[in-house]
């Protein structure tokens, strides 16, 4: 009996881990093809604002969870411009955690990609030193979208957000009081370390891994420095 449930351990022990790491690798690439897809589409996020931006955050298939009470909860990726003023290359992916509360069941969607431009190096601080809310943090509107959005310097803002529900449909969205923060235990196991957001984002602390490199790749051909 001690034997056998000593087996049992060892193979929880390895294929736990295996699996825990193949999930946060699907959110990785998951991740960077919704962001290809949505910068892609004409009706949806105009380069004129990715170029702007400081930092890009991506929640794919966001659902709604709970019977009745449409609170919404996600798991993404942010990547943000390196350099002292954040107009450089883009970094090494951090996880993150999404908590729109009600949203889900405004939007009436069981599943939403989202898509948030953060416009400022302010509002990508206070994102990175842990838990940003929107409308107390940051100021945060629904993206403009299309070719013939206005120019991003025509208004004042902090977050653009966007959405892709279930069927292709492109559309800005206001989050509400929205917060979001890092996801401790994703970011120790894909970088092997305990390790902030602002270690791996801003001070080159790490190495992209090959899961992570496909996000990184889709932002530095779409949009390669910040104009």
């Amino acid at each position: 009996m001690k034997t056998n449930r000593a087996l049992l351990l060892l193979i929880l022990g390895t294929v736990l881990p295996a699996f825990a790491q193949n999930k946060i690798d699907d959110r990785l690439g998951t991740s960077a093809e919704v962001l290809r897809q949505m910068i892609a589409h004409p009706d949806s996020i105009p380069k004129t604002y990715l170029d702007k931006a400081v930092c890009v955050l991506v929640f794919p298939a966001v659902k709604k969870v709970g019977v009745g009470l449409g609170v919404t909860y996600g798991r993404g990726v942010l990547v943000c411009r390196t350099g002292t003023d954040m107009t450089g290359a883009w970094s090494a992916p951090a996880m993150y955690k999404l908590d729109v509360g009600s949203l889900g069941l405004q939007l009436g969607r069981s599943e939403t990609d989202y898509v948030m431009l953060l416009e400022n190096k302010k509002s990508a601080l206070k994102l990175l030193s842990g838990k940003l809310k929107l409308g107390a943090d940051a100021s945060a509107v629904a993206g403009p979208s299309g070719a013939k959005a206005v120019g991003a310097n025509d208004t004042n803002f902090d977050v653009l957000t966007y959405t892709r529900a279930k069927g292709g449909l492109f559309a800005g969205a206001s989050l509400g009081s929205a917060s979001m923060a890092t996801d401790d235990d994703a970011n120790k196991a894909v970088y092997g370390k305990d390790i902030s957001a602002t270690e791996i984002v801003r001070e080159g602390g790490v190495t992209v891994t090959p899961a992570g490199k496909p996000i990184v790749k889709v932002l530095n051909t779409a949009s390669p420095s910040s104009r």
